[in-house]
């Protein structure tokens, strides 16, 4: 008892020291590295940089109810990467020997972006695999020929990660408009039918059950002959909300443990995402796809400068990945 009491002495102490270093006013997720209780903010070393995502740019040919990102036919904020803003990256990687397997791309819509074909196809000429982000809808479709090419050449090294929010169109509809998932649907058909790898990523918008869900999607894409196993959760990704108004808890250290989660699984510790924002010279660094405008997680323009740790000072740390347990550049084991 009196060595447990010693060391409970010790770690309040620890804490009371931490708490008088902390700042002493401030909103929750607003300093970097302290709660608003004064307890230290758990950050994430970079383990590996597994994958590297690369937003094609915010212009996207809908918008949605709820976009995280504020993706629209005027949002341009990050505007198009160019071939050689991919280039310079993928030659860091090269030259650096980094672990680096898979290639994100992400928007907006990618196929907005008239690069985007090139893009991908100095990627996977590279060795690289690919994962694309996409609404699957008319960008896509104009392009068509040059996909189809790609699948034919590139075949498993390539996946398509395809935004069907809900198995129900009025679902899909109310989040994206209207008619928006009868064409995501023929889309997503048609890669299928192209010889892609396909994924679908949904979003958990009403009170079903995951089990619910998973259910109705295997329903409607077996009804349409589409090989998706949707009791896969990498084949079938149910992402939580991200609500501005949200108000998740803090997390510290010590959620580890009480969470049962492990920060090797939270996206900063083996991913980044390149951007290039309007106006700006030369793309930069951030720490994950869900963060582009806040300052604090830009890491800097190159890799070697984005390696540092990241603190998990944004509420959708919290809602995304260590709550929602999500994570965007799983690779594929089947």
């Amino acid at each position: 008892m009196q060595a447990g009491n010693h060391g409970l002495t010790a770690t309040k102490t620890v804490a009371s020291i931490r708490r008088m270093n902390a700042p002493t006013t401030f909103r929750k997720f607003e300093a970097l590295e302290w709660t608003a209780k004064g307890e230290p903010r758990a950050s994430i070393p970079l383990r590996a940089l597994e994958t590297l995502w690369f937003n094609t740019g915010t212009l996207c040919n809908i918008t949605c109810e709820n976009c995280y990102i504020e993706s629209s036919p005027r949002n341009d904020r990050l505007t198009y990467l160019t071939l050689l803003d991919v280039r310079e990256y993928l030659d860091e990687i090269e030259r650096d020997g980094l672990p680096t397997r898979l290639i994100g791309y992400s928007g907006g819509e990618p196929f907005m972006n008239a690069a985007f074909p090139a893009i991908l196809e100095e990627t996977l000429a590279r060795g690289f695999e690919t994962l694309t982000l996409t609404n699957a809808m008319r960008p896509m479709t104009r392009r068509k020929a040059a996909v189809a090419q790609l699948i034919r050449r590139y075949g498993p090294s390539m996946r398509f990660r395809v935004s069907l929010d809900d198995y129900r169109p009025e679902v899909h509809d109310r989040e994206r408009g209207k008619d928006g998932f009868a064409r995501t649907l023929d889309g997503l058909q048609w890669l299928h039918d192209a010889g892609a790898v396909v994924e679908v990523a949904a979003r958990r918008l009403t009170g079903d059950s995951e089990a619910d869900m998973r259910a109705g999607f295997a329903r409607l894409l077996g009804e349409r002959g589409i090989a998706i196993d949707s009791a896969n959760p990498q084949q079938l990704m149910i992402f939580p909300e991200m609500r501005a108004d949200a108000d998740p808890p803090e997390i510290t250290p010590a959620c580890w443990g009480i969470l049962k989660v492990s920060p090797d699984g939270v996206m900063c510790a083996n991913a980044r995402m390149v951007v290039k924002r309007k106006g700006a010279a030369q793309p930069t660094v951030l720490a994950c796809t869900l963060l582009p405008y806040d300052a604090r997680f830009d890491l800097g323009p190159t890799l070697a400068s984005a390696s540092r740790p990241v603190h998990l000072a944004h509420k959708y740390c919290a809602t995304f990945c260590v709550l929602g347990g999500a994570s965007c550049g799983a690779t594929r084991d089947d």
